[in-house]
C-alpha cells in the first residue's frame, strides 16, 4: 500500500486511506484511488465511501456499519485557473500562492500574457479558451476566474468554465453587465442551471477597492465556497 500510494502522489494523483479505528476489523487500512482501484485489507465496503471523501479533500472520521474510520486523504493542491491576464490576475496568483494552490493564467492576448507581467502564476498560457480549457481540464478541485471583460472571451470561457467540475465559477464586472452575459449565455443555450453556478460580481463583500483588495475578495469567496462556507464572520 505504502508504495502505491507513494506512486500515485509522484504522479499527482488522488486516493484517501481508510482506516477503522473502532469496532469490528479494527486496524485494517483500506487505499481507495480516484479511479476506483483499491489496496489493501480493509472492508470492501468502505470503498463507497471514497468519492465524495476524496471531493471533500479533508482528513475526517466516518461511521460506517458499526466502525470508526478515519479518512486520509492525499491529493494535489487545489488550482486556480484565470482567464485574463490582467492586473487583478497577478494579484489572484500572488494570493493563491500563500493558500499552496497552483496557479495557471491565461489569455489570448500576447501583450499580456507575459512573464514579465504575471510572475506569480504556476503556468501561463497564451491561448483563446478553447484550447486553454483544453489543456487545464478544469476538475473538481479547480476553480475558474474570467476576468477580461471582453465578450468574445469572456463567454466562451464562462460557457467552458460552466460545462466543467470546477468548484467555483467567478466572473468580474458590474452587476448590469454580470446580466447582460448571463443573457448572452441563455441566448447560446446555456441552461438555467449551469448559468447559476456562476459567482458574480465574484467576490466577498469586503469593500475592496485596490487590486490587491479585490484579489483577497476572490480569493475569500473561491476559499469558502471549497469548504462548503458561507464567508460570514466568525464571531457570528
Amino acid at each position: 500500500m505504502i508504495d502505491r500510494l507513494l506512486a500515485l502522489q509522484q504522479a499527482g494523483g488522488r486516493g484517501v486511506v481508510l482506516t477503522v479505528v473502532a469496532g469490528p476489523d479494527l486496524g485494517a487500512k483500506l487505499l481507495v484511488l480516484e479511479d476506483g482501484e483499491t489496496v489493501g485489507d480493509g472492508p470492501p465496503g468502505l470503498a463507497a465511501l471514497a468519492d465524495g471523501l476524496i471531493r471533500g479533500a479533508r482528513n475526517t472520521t466516518v461511521e460506517l456499519e458499526g466502525r470508526t474510520v478515519f479518512a486520509e486523504v492525499y491529493a494535489p493542491p487545489p488550482r486556480l485557473f484565470v482567464y485574463g491576464a490582467v492586473d487583478t490576475a497577478e494579484a489572484l496568483a500572488a494570493g493563491a500562492r500563500l493558500l499552496g494552490w497552483r496557479t495557471v493564467v491565461a489569455d489570448a492576448r500576447p501583450r499580456f500574457a507575459t512573464r514579465e507581467r504575471m510572475p506569480s502564476a504556476d503556468e501561463l498560457i497564451v491561448s483563446w479558451p478553447g484550447e486553454a480549457f483544453a489543456q487545464v481540464v478544469p476538475d473538481h478541485a479547480t476553480a475558474v476566474v474570467v476576468l477580461t471583460h471582453d465578450d468574445k472571451l469572456d463567454l466562451p470561457a464562462l460557457e467552458l468554465a460552466l460545462a466543467s467540475d470546477a468548484f467555483c465559477v467567478g466572473l468580474i464586472g458590474g452587476r448590469r453587465n454580470q446580466e447582460r452575459k448571463r443573457e448572452r449565455l441563455r441566448e447560446a443555450g446555456v441552461a438555467e442551471e449551469a448559468i447559476a453556478r456562476i459567482a458574480g460580481p465574484t467576490g466577498l463583500d469586503l469593500g475592496a477597492e485596490a487590486v490587491p483588495e479585490v484579489a483577497l475578495s476572490i480569493l475569500a469567496e473561491a476559499l469558502a465556497t471549497r469548504n462548503g462556507r458561507s464567508g460570514g464572520r466568525l464571531s457570528g
